[in-house]
This record gives structure tokens, sequence and C-alpha cells, in this order.
């Protein structure tokens, strides 16, 4: 069986945080609030989610309730879909490091909560689409991360097996799904939400694409 490196995608592969901020704040102006989130204050809130988004610009406006979420949250997928890719882009040296995980004969995919099909099209728009063997997204299965499904679905679609894989991501919902899922999680230091990494006590943190593979090897072995 192969041995797997599995990737979250927003703030572990992409910094995608100003397309995902530039929707929320579509949804705000269409309320009449106005740019209610910034890149420089809320990078780590787009990064939870379009939900999550909206839920902390309405309590800083004083607007929340729970029917305002739901019913905008539409609203901001099909606006982030259609300029998902104008302020987002691939972290330094990352798809060369995919690259020799690769030729050194791990499996490579994608779990991500980004729902499946703006994950698709935001990985074809950077043009790395072809790098993953697999990808599963927040509504490939009826669970998303941190329930570890999503992960066993995204190893099983690499021909691998979990007692030989790793989870690479940004946050304790990264974290909490390797620990669920009983592999080792690596958890990135450069996202919005590097600080807090080394508390969620992962099994190794890294700094730089570059560690990954040394990391790996010795995680899970060499492929």
């Amino acid at each position: 069986m192969r041995k797997t490196v599995v990737f979250d995608l927003d703030g572990t592969l992409a910094d995608t945080s100003g397309d995902l901020l530039a929707a929320a704040n579509y949804c705000f102006h269409d309320m009449g609030l106005g740019d209610v989130l910034s890149v420089d204050r809320d990078a780590g809130v787009a990064l939870r989610g379009g939900k999550r988004m909206l839920t902390v610009g309405l309590e800083r406006t004083d607007r929340y309730s729970l029917e305002t979420v739901e019913a905008y949250y539409p609203v901001l997928l099909k606006a982030y879909g259609e300029t998902i890719c104008e302020h987002s882009w691939i972290y330094p040296g990352a798809m060369e490091t995919i690259e020799v995980l690769k030729s050194q004969g791990y499996g490579v995919g994608i779990c991500t909560n980004k729902p499946e099909g703006l994950a698709d099209q935001l990985l074809r728009e950077l043009g790395v689409r072809d790098a993953f063997e697999a990808l599963v997204g927040a509504d490939t299965l009826p669970v998303r991360k941190p329930d570890p499904a999503p992960l066993v679905e995204t190893v099983a679609r690499l021909g691998g097996e979990m007692p030989h894989t790793v989870l690479v991501g940004d946050s304790d919902t990264d974290r909490n799904t390797a620990k669920a899922a009983g592999v080792p999680s690596v958890l990135v230091t450069f996202g919005p939400s590097g600080e807090d990494m080394a508390a969620l006590t992962p099994e190794a943190l890294m700094s730089d694409y570059a560690e990954l593979p040394e990391i790996v090897e010795r995680l899970i072995g060499a492929a």
C-alpha cells in the first residue's frame, strides 16, 4: 500500500483570505454595512469558512442572527466563485515540495472544508489541480473535518492506508481530524494563526515547505 501525504487547502497550500474576505464584504455591502472585514485584521477568520466570516461580521455590527447567516451563505459562495482567484496564491515552495514527495513515491491529495466544486475551481485557476490525485471537500461526504471520514476517503482514493498517512494543515480542525483518524499531523506556522500552532501539540511544526520531505520520512518512513 502507498504511503500518503494529505494537505488541507486554505491556509496550508494557499493563502485565500483576500478573495474569501472580498466575498464576505460583498454580502455586508448588500446589507448596507460596507466593508466589515479586512485582510489585516481578519485573515484568520477567513480561513474558518464562509459562515464564520458572516458570523464575525454580523456580531461586530450588532446585526447577528442565525437566519441572516444562513440566508447569505449561498450569496457568499456565489460571489466567491465569481472572483475566486484574484487575490489568492500558493505558498512559496509548496508545489516544488509536492513534486519532490511524488517523485519519492508518496501519494498526494487534498482534504478541505471548502466545498469540493469551489476547491476544484480554485486549484484549476491556480494551475495546480493536476498535481493532486485526490480531492475531498466539505460536501463530498455527509460529514466534514474534524470528522475523520473525509481524510479516510482521501487516503482510500490515493490507494493508501491510514497507518502510513500524514495530514498537513493549519488549524485545530486539522489537528483534531488527524487525532481522530490516528495519524500524525504537521501544522504550518506561516499562516495567519501560525503562532498558535505549537499549543496544539502536533507531531511536527513546519515553517518552510522545504522541511516537509524530511518530516514526512521521519513520521511515516520512506515511500
